[in-house]
């Protein structure tokens, strides 16, 4: 298979995720394939397997060092299609989590959408503006609730 097939294949399969996220968040199919994390770990698959059939073709100077060893790194298009389908895994994957944390303290859905969009196409901007309305609707900062 190309770089260039997993690629497309891969897009496609992240925006029926995005658009029930989007329009159908409480839906069972919705819950199932993206809040369970079907898709974001079917592409986790999809993005171990490129990792995996790369490690003999690792392209000379490639590396996490510098900006100029990732550039070299993502020279190879295999390797390049793993690092897309690394960012389309963690947004869906955060998408969800906005989702469903919204839910959790009653943040009315439409205001969700706007970061959805944003999470979708600039990640950690939506991520960002998540939790700046969370913050501001819901009056809680941290993620996570700390026992007392």
């Amino acid at each position: 298979m190309s770089a260039e097939f997993i690629f497309s294949v891969c897009n496609l399969l992240i925006l029926p995720g995005w658009l029930l996220l989007a329009a159908l968040p409480r839906w069972k199919w919705t819950l199932t394939l993206i809040s369970a994390g079907v898709i974001p770990f079917i592409l986790g698959l999809v993005y171990l397997g490129l990792v995996l059939s790369q490690l003999s073709a690792w392209p000379e100077g490639g590396g996490f060092g510098s900006a100029a060893a990732v550039a070299a790194l993502f020279s190879n298009p295999y390797i390049l299609t793993g690092g897309w389908v690394h960012y389309l895994a963690f947004d869906l994957f955060v998408g969800s989590w906005e989702v469903q944390d919204a839910q959790r303290h009653n943040i009315p859905h439409w205001m969700v959408g706007p970061c959805l969009v944003f999470t979708w196409l600039f990640g950690p901007v939506g991520l960002v503006h998540y939790l700046s309305l969370r913050t501001v609707v819901a009056r809680r900062f941290t993620i996570y609730d700390l026992a007392r």
